[in-house]
């Protein structure tokens, strides 16, 4: 095979990859979803968050639904990743502030994004990070969401809708305006 022949194919096959990544994640987060701004409330029940499972610290299964009755913040995180490191400190002084009103779902991505428990737990205790952390070992979580990319937050109401998203690092300030959408 000459090397123009093998360019065409690579070429080729990054462009299915690229539009398949991106269909899967319309088809996992819809249209409806705002990727930046909260949803007014009388359309969040078209956008229903999925209800995924993952696992705790000692290893038992969690779904998200166990969380419905207070709103939820769901991130997706690793330990390697340089804007995730960047956000925690907000996270934990979030989590200090709103643990009462909001459920913090700190979802480390142990398989979809090459972490590991031992890295995430170095990482967080080496931070003094209190939150509740969680670990999406079969990338369930991952291919629900459709998360291609970390960290990306997703903030859930107390009925279980999807208020509205973040890709890429939050600052304080957004962290704190988000939770007040869906804190009660």
């Amino acid at each position: 095979m000459n090397q123009s022949t093998y360019k065409l194919i690579v070429t080729l096959l990054v462009l299915v990859i690229v539009i398949g990544g991106g269909m899967l994640l319309y088809r996992n987060l819809g249209d409806n979803v705002d990727l930046g701004e909260a949803i007014p409330t009388e359309t969040v029940s078209e956008n229903a968050a999925p209800d995924v499972a993952f696992v705790d610290t000692d290893g038992n299964e969690v779904k998200l639904s166990d969380f419905r009755g207070k709103g939820v913040v769901l991130n997706f995180w690793a330990s390697w990743c340089g804007p995730c490191k960047s956000e925690m400190p907000h996270f934990q002084e979030a989590f200090e502030e709103y643990s009462e009103d909001v459920h913090f779902v700190m979802v480390n991505m142990s398989t979809a994004f090459g972490d590991t428990r031992a890295d995430a737990e170095a990482f967080l205790n080496e931070g003094g990070y209190t939150f509740p952390v969680y670990y999406d070992d079969k990338a369930e979580c991952a291919y629900t969401y459709g998360v291609s990319a970390i960290p990306m937050t997703v903030f859930i109401d107390a009925e279980g809708n999807i208020v509205s998203y973040k890709t890429g690092a939050i600052s304080a300030a957004d962290l704190q305006r988000r939770i007040l959408t869906i804190a009660d």
